[in-house]
């Protein structure tokens, strides 16, 4: 075993336990039949067995990224499914009756369209808003926040995103420039400085807009755990329970934007390293945060911009990779299991990314060299991955069998993997979908 690999503390190991038990819990599941009962704890049992690295499970589970595809084979638009409840849960029962996926989720990657219009959002575009009823979301890449102000964030992280960041992005929200310091309050005579300026017509029509915001987002909430829900009666346990990020996405994808970033690289580099581990605890807290609402353990991390056509292993090394295991050694330390989205290809970091704590993370990847990620990664975490998208949107079922063929049997041997696709399926052809299901659930029996 590499000296570099290390064992998840027992204490860490417990709560992980504690994260399962509470994930695979029946008892609160209206389940649709005994036959859906059982599945459900079957493939709950698969997925803890490949994550803890038991050797060896019963089979391989399958668990695509669902994506958007839902809609395509509903026949709804993207607009329909940001805007209509109904035409949504329709969409997502459909495809999850007619598709068996060993775990899964409700849509939590569909923004919700009223509550983007009501905030005026800025950083995206959506159907709906200004594309076409047909078109898929897009994010705008843009510098949100300037290179001198870096200070800034890092002094005060939490007064910058509510001061600075949320009246760039959201144009309903400007008027939260005009809140003042409010750690100053700190003796009576600071009162009337601080609180007046939440006495303005600019300042009470953005808490106007968030209170909107949050009424719209209370009923899409419960929505949203609806449809969840009718998953798991239908057997189907919920794969993800969250969401955070790497601090270098943050500043990359949401403040300095990707060109920004890269120039700080060179440009500002302490100020940048500085600010990644400022933002450490905030995406742990985000982390733990987001699985004990939901009852989860498996929190996504789709990672954006450490892939190899982004920056070199010394690079990844030094601006990426320390702020990152940060956070995944903090959700871990809590039991939550980080499942990675590694973006584009990561060969030249397998070595790196192996320093985690063993069974306690999934490396999902989407390009990358399956033979090489379970000869590194794979002996000390789950790997997950990667069926590509081009195969399904374009081949026959039988390409497909045959990438399933050689992928199990390299990325499979001996457990501790996950059968899923490398990015969301929208686009697929359906009997490509069927035929990656059927094969890998047939010939993935260990």
């Amino acid at each position: 075993m590499s000296e570099r690999w290390i064992e998840c503390s027992p204490e860490a190991r417990h709560r992980q336990e504690e994260r399962f038990a509470l994930w695979s819990a029946t008892e609160d599941i209206p389940f649709i039949s005994e036959e859906k009962k059982a599945l459900f704890i079957e493939r709950s049992g698969l997925l803890k067995d490949a994550i803890q690295l038991k050797n060896i499970p019963a089979r391989i589970p399958v668990c695509p990224s669902v994506g958007h595809f839902p809609f395509e084979y509903a026949n709804i638009s993207w607009r329909d499914a940001l805007y209509d409840y109904e035409k949504l849960n329709y969409a997502w029962k459909k495809f999850h009756d007619d598709f068996e996926l060993d775990a899964s989720g409700g849509p939590a990657n569909i923004p919700w369209g009223p509550a983007l219009d009501v905030l005026g959002m800025l950083g995206y575009k959506w159907p709906g808003g200004t594309l076409g009823d047909d078109s898929e979301y897009q994010f705008v890449d843009q510098e949100y926040m300037l290179a001198e102000e870096y200070h800034d964030l890092i002094d005060d992280p939490t007064g910058y995103f509510l001061n600075v960041y949320f009246p760039r992005m959201f144009s309903s929200l400007k008027g939260l420039s005009r809140i003042g310091c409010l750690p100053a309050v700190n003796e009576i005579a600071k009162i009337p400085s601080v609180f007046s300026g939440f006495g303005t017509t600019e300042v009470k029509e953005a808490f106007d807009k968030i209170n909107e915001t949050g009424d719209i987002l209370s009923e899409w909430m419960t929505n949203f755990r609806a449809i969840g829900l009718s998953l798991k009666a239908r057997g189907i346990p919920s794969f993800t329970g969250g969401y955070t990020k790497a601090p270098f996405d943050v500043v990359g994808d949401c403040l300095r934007g990707t060109r920004g970033i890269f120039l700080d690289m060179f440009r500002h580099p302490d100020l940048l390293l500085e600010t990644c581990d400022r933002l450490v605890p905030f995406m742990i807290k985000d982390g733990i945060n987001s699985c004990n609402a939901s009852r989860h353990l498996l929190l996504f991390m789709p990672l954006h911009k450490g892939a190899d056509a982004f920056m070199s292993e010394e690079q990844y090394r030094t601006f990426y990779w320390p702020s990152l295991r940060k956070v995944i050694i903090g959700l871990v330390d809590y039991g939550i299991v980080p499942l990675l989205f590694a973006e584009g290809s990561y060969d030249r970091k397998m070595e790196v990314i192996k320093d985690v704590p063993e069974g306690s993370v999934v490396w999902w990847f989407e390009n990358s060299d399956m033979e090489m990620a379970k000869q590194t990664v794979g002996q000390v975490a789950c790997i997950c991955g990667n069926v590509p998208l081009d195969l399904l949107c374009t081949s026959t079922p039988d390409e497909v069998r045959k990438y399933c063929r050689k992928l199990i049997d390299t990325a499979g041997r001996d457990g501790g993997f996950i059968l899923s696709t490398a990015a969301g399926i929208q686009g697929s052809k359906p009997e490509n979908i069927k035929a990656m299901l059927d094969f890998a659930r047939e010939y993935g029996v260990y």
